[in-house]
């Protein structure tokens, strides 16, 4: 089941072209605590390290820590887990991306929210025909 997901889907985890080329390029840096594996090979048009991550579940990027970000956007070129990374008190925990949720935000007046869209104001004459 998990060879099929891998062929056919790129949100649940690794694909089988990344599977290969982690296979084949990948030198694994580290392990992040939601189970994220991160790897290093190769280099890009830039010349700069290619960095990547294989998500442990549906491919979130938000789910990414905050050490671990800043190395895979190569504000760092020591991964967390060479060095004891601290984290800062201005940097809040990961909370799941709740687009598509009930959870998500939804601004005053939209469909989607509890309350009414407050009455239209004389700013605003509605388009009819043969008008």
């Amino acid at each position: 089941m998990k060879l099929l997901l891998q062929i056919f889907t790129w949100w649940n985890g690794q694909t089988i072209g990344t599977r290969f080329h982690t296979w084949r390029h990948g030198q694994r840096v580290g392990e992040d605590e939601f189970g994220n594996v991160y790897y290093q090979g190769g280099t890009d048009s830039e010349g700069r390290t290619r960095r990547w991550v294989i998500y442990n579940g549906p491919a979130e990027a938000s789910a990414i820590p905050p050490g671990w970000h800043g190395w895979m956007h190569h504000r760092t070129d020591v991964s967390p887990a060479d060095e004891k990374y601290a984290v800062r008190e201005w940097q809040k925990p990961h909370r799941a991306n709740p687009t598509g949720t009930p959870n998500a935000y939804r601004p005053k007046g939209s469909i989607a929210g509890a309350g009414k869209r407050p009455r239209v104001t004389g700013d605003y004459d509605a388009w009819t025909p043969r008008s």
